[in-house]
């Protein structure tokens, strides 16, 4: 009989040591219908999350030689979020291999772009633990390695791509509206807020209020699963 777990090592191209920590950092709060007597992987989530955001910051470092914060930030963002993830954990197929409850089972669970971001996440995590540095650095270079790629070639300024897509949707044009100065003099932090009716508003902050009004279209498109090139 077929082992789920197993057959996702061999996908991921890592063998645990600790069987315990790979089916933790697979099991959802659901799981057991949420009986605290089965540890899920929401503490692994939360070391994965800062994981990823340390190797993607490293990469973007090394990768983009002399681009200020204000043009890696937005990458960052594009590279860390759910959907990104929720995108590897289908690669490998992390679904089969879940722990989850039958009520969320039912509810197509295993397919569930949060929930698939979060067990990437706690993947990251156990990887990170049971084989340090080294071996969640190849996982991470396998399957980030192309987006980062990607994004050596030079993106669409975000506004302008937030104007087009806008327009193309039939909804109103980007008004930008700052909310807050704050910080001192010598350093500002600007946060702005962008509306395109009928969506939310999405914010961005920024050293300068353009950088912030970037930002925050960036934000509102990544939001709405539009990737700008």
């Amino acid at each position: 009989m077929s082992d789920p777990i197993a057959d996702l090592e061999k996908r991921i191209g890592y063998t645990f040591q600790s069987r315990e920590l790979l089916e933790r950092a697979l099991t959802h709060s659901s799981y057991g219908e949420g009986r605290k007597t089965h540890r899920n992987y929401e503490r692994l989530e939360f070391l994965g999350d800062r994981v990823l955001g340390l190797m993607t910051a490293e990469a973007l470092f090394n990768a983009f030689e002399g681009a200020d914060e204000g043009a890696l930030a937005p990458r960052l963002n594009s590279l860390v979020r759910k959907e990104t993830c929720a995108d590897v954990a289908r690669a490998v197929d992390i679904g089969s291999a879940l722990k989850i409850g039958r009520s969320e089972e039912k509810g197509g669970g295993r397919d569930k772009t949060s929930i698939l971001g979060d067990a990437c996440e706690s993947l990251i995590a156990a990887i990170y633990l049971d084989g340090g540095r080294p071996a969640v650095q190849a996982f991470y270079d396998q399957h980030w390695g192309s987006k980062i790629e990607d994004l050596k070639h030079k993106p669409k300024d975000a506004k302008s791509a937030l104007q087009e897509w806008a327009a193309k949707k039939g909804y109103t044009q980007p008004r930008y509206d700052l909310r807050e100065r704050s910080g001192p003099d010598h350093r500002p932090i600007f946060t702005v807020e962008v509306m395109v009716a009928p969506l939310d508003p999405e914010t961005g902050e920024g050293k300068s209020k353009q950088a912030a009004e970037r930002e925050a279209a960036t934000n509102l498109l990544a939001r709405e699963g539009v990737h700008v090139r």
